[in-house]
């Protein structure tokens, strides 16, 4: 499998254009990418800015054939690993990921993943995963109130500048390896835990999840072939939480 690359200078969203490809029988795995983002989304609504030419903006269009519909949340997963085995390939910087799926470098966030899904007659239709890489940014650049918690490459790099076409290629290289052992294990994260586990920011920490109807503490061990986070409660107890179900806090700052 082989992606397709398609860039545009400027668009509403990559994510957009990937479903209106997808709308026009585009092939799987095409990838739209942007030099500017006018109306890029994150996670629970929120708008994820794309300054002219400072970031990776980018989506690919899947068709998840025999793939569980419940096991694609899965893909946001398999896209911060990618992003960073992308980043490490790439660059001599080491970044950790934040159950779920926030990629980190020196503790604090360098992108962000939005996977969407379309479903016809209880199937999944199409897949868009879209990731925001932070590359060019300089500190002033992010707004005061998360300028603590976001960086970017080029700020990491400490005077080198990173490449957004090397990060975008690395980053979809990555995931479609990935992409292939998850279809091939009916959508199992089992391929990537290795990978994953090794970079686990919040591994041995203390943490708290936040759940309905009451919230609990422990430290967090390791995440497994579900998604899911294994956490060692206080009374010796292990339970997996899920991420659609919990929010997980470190307590000793941003992870």
């Amino acid at each position: 499998m082989k992606p397709i690359f398609k860039y545009f200078e400027k668009i509403d969203s990559t994510n957009l254009e990937a479903k209106r490809e997808g709308d026009n029988g585009a092939a799987g795995f095409t990838v739209i990418s942007a030099g500017t983002q006018t109306a890029g989304r994150g996670r629970s609504g929120h708008t994820w800015i794309s300054p002219e030419k400072v970031s990776v903006a980018t989506s690919m269009l899947i068709y998840p054939d025999g793939i569980p519909m419940e096991h694609l949340p899965r893909l946001t997963i398999i896209a911060g690993v990618s992003v960073a085995e992308a980043v490490e390939e790439l660059y001599p910087l080491k970044t950790q990921i934040k159950w779920p799926n926030d990629v980190l470098i020196s503790s604090k966030k360098i992108c962000g993943i939005l996977t969407e899904m379309e479903a016809e007659n209880g199937h999944a239709k199409q897949v868009v995963c879209g990731i925001g890489v932070n590359v060019h940014q300089k500190k002033d650049d992010f707004a005061p109130d998360i300028r603590g918690m976001a960086t970017s490459l080029d700020l990491e790099l400490s005077g080198q500048q990173a490449s957004r076409k090397a990060i975008t290629e690395a980053i979809w290289k990555h995931f479609l390896k990935h992409y292939e052992v998850f279809s091939s294990d009916g959508g199992s994260l089992e391929g990537i835990l290795d990978s994953y586990n090794s970079r686990l920011a919040n591994k041995d920490r203390r943490v708290k999840v936040v759940h309905q109807p009451h919230d609990f503490e422990g430290v967090a061990l390791e995440m497994n072939s579900e998604g899911k986070l294994l956490i060692r409660k206080d009374d010796g107890s292990i339970v997996a939480v899920d991420s659609g179900e919990v929010h997980v806090r470190g307590l000793y700052g941003y992870v």
